[in-house]
This record gives C-alpha cells, structure tokens and sequence, in this order.
C-alpha cells in the first residue's frame, strides 16, 4: 500500500516539531519539584515498536531515513488495521505442531505503531552499542535455567526450572532495571519525594522504590528487580542497579547474577524523557550493552490502572502434571 498523504505529513511534522523542540530548548523552562529535582512526575508510556536488537540486514544502520520510517509506520498501521478486521471462514488452520504462543495478546491488543524518536532520527534498534545494534551473546555463556539443564535437570521436572513468568513473578517487563517494555501496558507513574523517586509499573503493577542515597550499602540479597541506589548528577537522575534475581531469566534478555545496570534519566521537554541505560553481565555477554530511547507522557487524565495476572499461574499444576503424564507414557 502506497503511502497516504495524510502520514507524510504526520511524519514531516513530528520530525520537525522534535528538531524544533531540541533547537528551542534554551526558551524551555525546566519544571521542578519543590526539592530543586527536575519534575518527572506522572503518567507515562514508554512502549515502542522499534525492535530492541537491530534486524540483521541493517548492519550498522543507526538510524531510517525519512522515507524508510514512512514506509515502517505505514506497514505497522497497516498491520493493526488488518487485526481490527472481522476473521474470514477461508482463513487457513493453523499448522499441525505449531508453537502455541500469546496469539491473544497479540490479536486483541493494540499494536504499536510508534518508533523511537532521539534529535529527529527514528531509530532502527533501541541497542545503540554495539555499534550493530545487537546482544554480543557469549559462547558457551549460561543462565540459570541453562544452568538448570546442563545439571541435568528437564524443563519441565518441576516449578525451579520454569520462568518465573509463568508464575507471574518478576518485572516482565515493566520498570524494572532496565525497562525493556516488550509487553503490552507499558505504562508507568512516577512519584518523586526528597530522598526516593518511586516507579509503579501498570504491567504486572510492581512498585519500584529507588532511594537517592549513593552511600546506602548493599544487603547482598538478590531480588526480582535489583538493588538500586540513584542519585541527580546535575539534571539527570542516574540509577546503579546490582543483585538481581537471575531466575528472571528469559529468552530476549538473558541474565545471570553478576547483571549490573546503569541507567540515565533525562527530563528534555515538559512531555519527553530521554532514558538510557547500559547493563553488563560477564557471564552472557562479552562487552556492556547500551539502549537509548524514549518515555513519553500520558495525555491529561489518563492514569495507570490496577493489573491482574494469575498469581502462581493456574496452569501451572497442569503444566507439570502433563510432563508427568508424558513420562509415564514414554515407560511403557
């Protein structure tokens, strides 16, 4: 489908106002809190449809040009159009042996059709280092499922070697550090005091307490999402994160538990917030890994709501109970 006028303008005009918006942002006026903190408080979104690794065939492409975001918003838009539309009977049966995955979420859920937006460049992955855009995996690197399983131990043997989403344990996605957002809700609110500034997720609604106190020691307890410690270096909060929860684990980011994270807070506009961060883990990749991209504020009235997840995944037992079954079927 060609594209329509209608989104050329659009796009022109986003990629102008944001040009503007950088040039201008000597007449901005940056709010505040009544601490002298720069004001990030409120309701905001930081989804995307920008891909976290950099497809393959783009090698070193950091950016689109104008006409390729074009032509990548308008196959996005497409795309969800087509999912809004009633099912045919001619549609074909899915495929014998097929993975069954969240076609629900997929299907019923809106999807983005937004890219990451830095200085007026849309942005091709949101990895920026390596300089292709991709998770330099380390050979032979384990998780701790992997871990798991070279022991000896089959996925399915029990609750241990199950990610801990299927309990509807951990981040998934939400705020945690860092914020990967590859999930549906990808909203948040942010409330700031003195000394803590308080991330609440609306997937999962975990609630992120980060105190602003760089000497606060660490207790070496791991949890689901870290120790962090943050502190404002000038107008940007930085936030260190250590003793994670390696049981959070999953196939697209994959960690053991010596992952550290850095992450960076940078308020640009009454409506934007530049979030970067970078995460090393020795045990899984050979070489930190940095993200940029964007946060964006909720309209006026818009709130995080209260979400449910089946708490300790009523499938679970049936998850188990099938491996069991295939077992005593495989010895007779």
């Amino acid at each position: 489908m060609k594209n329509p006028i209608w989104l050329k303008f659009v796009v022109l005009i986003l990629i102008l106002g944001t040009s503007i918006e950088y040039v201008s942002a000597d007449s901005w006026i940056m709010p505040r809190t009544e601490y002298g903190h720069p004001d990030m408080q409120g309701t905001w979104y930081y989804g995307s449809a920008t891909p976290f690794e950099r497809p393959v065939e783009l090698g070193n492409q950091k950016n689109y040009t104008e006409t390729e975001a074009l032509n990548v918003i308008q196959a996005l838009m497409d795309a969800d159009q087509l999912k809004q539309q009633p099912l045919v009977d001619e549609r074909a049966v899915p495929e014998v042996g097929a993975a069954i995955a969240q076609e629900a979420d997929h299907n019923f859920a809106t999807s983005r059709t937004s890219l990451i937006n830095i200085g007026g460049q849309y942005r091709t992955s949101q990895i920026v280092s390596p300089a292709n855009g991709r998770l330099p995996v380390r050979g032979g690197g384990q998780d701790f499922f992997e871990s798991w399983l070279d022991a000896g131990f089959g996925a399915y043997q029990g609750p241990e070697v199950r990610p801990a989403s299927e309990r509807c344990v951990g981040p998934n996605g939400g705020p945690a550090a860092p914020m990967v957002g590859w999930f549906y809700n990808a909203n948040m609110q942010i409330v700031q005091t003195r000394d803590y500034v308080m991330l609440l997720a609306e997937m999962n609604h975990d609630a992120r307490i980060i105190p602003l106190k760089i000497d606060r020691p660490s207790f070496g307890i791991s949890q689901w999402m870290g120790y962090s410690v943050g502190y404002w270096e000038g107008d940007t909060l930085v936030v260190n994160t250590t003793d994670f929860r390696p049981e959070q684990s999953w196939f697209a980011f994959r960690m053991s538990d010596q992952l550290t994270v850095t992450e960076r807070f940078t308020l640009v506009s009454d409506d934007e917030i530049f979030y970067s961060y970078t995460f090393a883990d020795p045990a899984i990749y050979t070489e930190p890994v940095t993200v940029e991209k964007n946060i964006a504020r909720r309209r006026d009235g818009e709130q995080v709501y209260e979400y449910a997840c089946h708490e300790g995944n009523y499938s679970f037992s049936s998850i188990l109970a099938g491996a069991r079954r295939l077992e005593v079927d495989g010895a007779n």
